[in-house]
């Protein structure tokens, strides 16, 4: 049975105030008062109600209490002090109880939002994150400006042929990717390339997805039966601008048979003398060892690009590698020079890596590249696809930072030319 006594709006929905504002802290007509639950007994009372006192009721609005007698009820929690009326014309906060006033504390404003200059500082630093390009659309913006589907964007080419030698006598250093990535990255920018395969395991003929399967015309004819140079050159597939010589399990034994070969040690320069100049960049790519093959590569070159794995081990190698150069230089070919240098399999979390570049770069000086190659998965990934990392996945780390070198080599061509032009 529903108790007379109840608060008049309780459980209904509150009537408006005398200036239209009803409290919205409270729901109930008047001015920051809560509605009064039904009565309870005081539980100093013997059973009985003691009149005007409520248990949980509204400050103030005891129930029981008939229209105009005074409230002196008790509220838990709340003291016995009377509540004095609220002037008309006052703002909700103020119709609020002075005890609940003092207990909530009112909330202070945002120091950058009560201060014009830092909100509007925020808001600029908010737009210029909005402007920039997110992650995705720079790594799409990348891959369309190493793949170059226009031909917009190109390449210095060099005003005569430049025979590149990818050598290091260390193995696993780098030695065929760097000379897949750097020629299919000129090659895409609107430079003639022509990789020629010495390494007996032909890895970069797998990379360029040329056939270098047993009877295929490879170097090996080139090398020991002379024959010409565009009889075994095959174009690489879906790159126009870009050659490759295969190398297939015959050249395995070409050290062994051409030890009794006339002029052994030029063989290769004659076949890519006799092409003329149709190529603006050849690159070699040599086998990881200073046999015959690899003599060959640096006789028939004019420059030599060393990749250097960022370790100790690669450092030894380096030394022996510039003393035979030396001697190549002295007894076969005076226009040999080691014109770049390119770190590789660079670890930014390793303090081995800083070492060892700040040795090269100290020894080398500005024969070193500014772009270095990082360890990445892409690059590892790209030969199981016979692709390279520049077409396997042009948005990777890998392939920018080929794409960077690259630039570098031909820029440096150009500069180099204009120079000598000069003197």
């Amino acid at each position: 049975m529903r108790d007379d006594n109840l608060h008049e709006g309780f459980g209904q929905a509150p009537a408006p105030h005398a200036d239209g504002n009803v409290s919205r802290e409270t729901g109930i007509e008047g001015w920051g008062v809560r509605p009064s639950a039904p009565s309870v007994p005081h539980p100093r009372d013997d059973g009985g109600n003691r009149p005007g006192t409520t248990r949980g009721a509204g400050v103030g609005l005891p129930s029981g209490v008939p229209d105009g007698s005074p409230a002196t009820g008790t509220v838990y929690g709340r003291g016995t002090s009377s509540v004095p009326e609220a002037p008309s014309g006052a703002t909700t906060e103020e119709r609020r109880p002075i005890d609940e006033r003092r207990a909530t504390p009112s909330p202070r404003p945002h120091p950058a939002v009560a201060n014009p200059e830092s909100e509007a500082s925020m808001t600029d630093a908010h737009v210029s994150r909005e402007t920039d390009d997110p992650p995705l659309a720079q790594e799409a913006k990348r891959a369309v400006e190493i793949l170059n589907p226009s031909g917009e964007i190109t390449m210095p080419r060099p005003p005569r042929r430049r025979v590149m030698c990818v050598a290091n006598q260390k193995g696993g250093v780098g030695k065929t990717t760097t000379a897949v990535n750097i020629a299919v990255a000129l090659a895409l920018h609107g430079n003639r390339v022509l990789v020629i395969d010495l390494d007996p395991q032909g890895n970069a003929s797998t990379g360029l997805n040329v056939p270098h399967h047993s009877g295929v015309p490879d170097v090996y004819d080139c090398l020991i039966d002379s024959a010409p140079l565009n009889v075994v050159t095959q174009q690489v597939e879906g790159i126009p601008n870009l050659w490759a010589v295969p190398a297939t399990i015959d050249l395995a034994g070409a050290e062994i048979e051409l030890v009794s070969v006339v002029a052994r040690e030029s063989r290769l320069k004659r076949a890519i003398d006799a092409a003329g100049d149709i190529y603006d960049y050849v690159f070699i790519d040599c086998p990881p060892s200073l046999g015959l093959l690899t003599v060959n590569a640096l006789v028939a070159a004019e420059e030599v690009l060393i990749p250097i794995q960022c370790e100790y081990y690669a450092l030894e190698g380096v030394q022996a590698l510039t003393n035979n150069i030396e001697l190549v230089r002295s007894h076969l070919n005076p226009k040999l020079e080691i014109s770049t240098v390119l770190l590789t399999m660079y670890d930014r979390r390793t303090r081995l890596a800083d070492l060892v570049e700040q040795d090269v770069r100290s020894h080398f000086g500005a024969k070193c590249l500014n772009s270095v190659i990082p360890r990445n998965v892409r690059v590892s990934e790209a030969p199981s696809y016979s692709q390279s990392v520049m077409t396997y996945d042009p948005g990777s780390r890998g392939a920018v930072s080929y794409f960077e070198a690259a630039q570098e080599i031909a820029l440096r061509g150009a500069q180099g030319a204009q120079v000598g032009g000069a003197v």
